[in-house]
């Protein structure tokens, strides 16, 4: 239970579907790097867990279609850190992350409203408001143009 994998509220992936590969991570290590396999490979088989129900799997296929190999098996790698331990951590939490967006719902459709009979009235109101506006501004023949032409 301590290695089991919890992705959400109601989904544990027991430890014994999870098969973890160690190796040399590439890069700088110092006197270690011959030695340490820090490098984490976390795989996980989808398409034949019972842990998840069957409209989990069809959605986290379907979702991680081009992570996931033609087997049907998820691989994580992690090989940021210099400790095994904290490489395991980083690939189980992103194994997790994976795993509990691919079967997410989708969100729901939006749904169209409209606007209130008040609304629509107050939108009218305004526009005949701002229309005023603008023809008192307007230079109409006939009115007087003295303080124009007089310059």
């Amino acid at each position: 239970m301590a290695d089991d994998l919890r992705v959400n509220s109601w989904l544990v992936i027991p430890a014994g579907e999870l098969h973890e590969r160690f190796s040399r991570s590439s890069g700088p290590g110092g006197q270690g790097v011959n030695t340490a396999d820090t490098r984490v490979e976390l795989s996980f088989d989808i398409s034949r867990s019972p842990a998840l129900p069957e409209y989990a799997r069809v959605r986290a296929l379907d979702n991680l279609r081009g992570r996931v190999g033609e087997d049907g098996v998820l691989t994580v790698v992690a090989s940021e850190q210099r400790s095994q331990l904290l490489n395991r951590r980083a690939a189980r939490g992103r194994m997790a992350n994976l795993i509990r967006e691919a079967i997410a719902p989708p969100p729901a459709p939006r749904v169209a409203t409209k606007p209130s009979r008040r609304a629509k009235e107050r939108r009218i109101t305004d526009k005949r408001r701002r229309g005023a506006v603008k023809r008192n501004r307007q230079v109409r023949p006939g009115d007087e143009l003295s303080t124009a032409t007089a310059r």
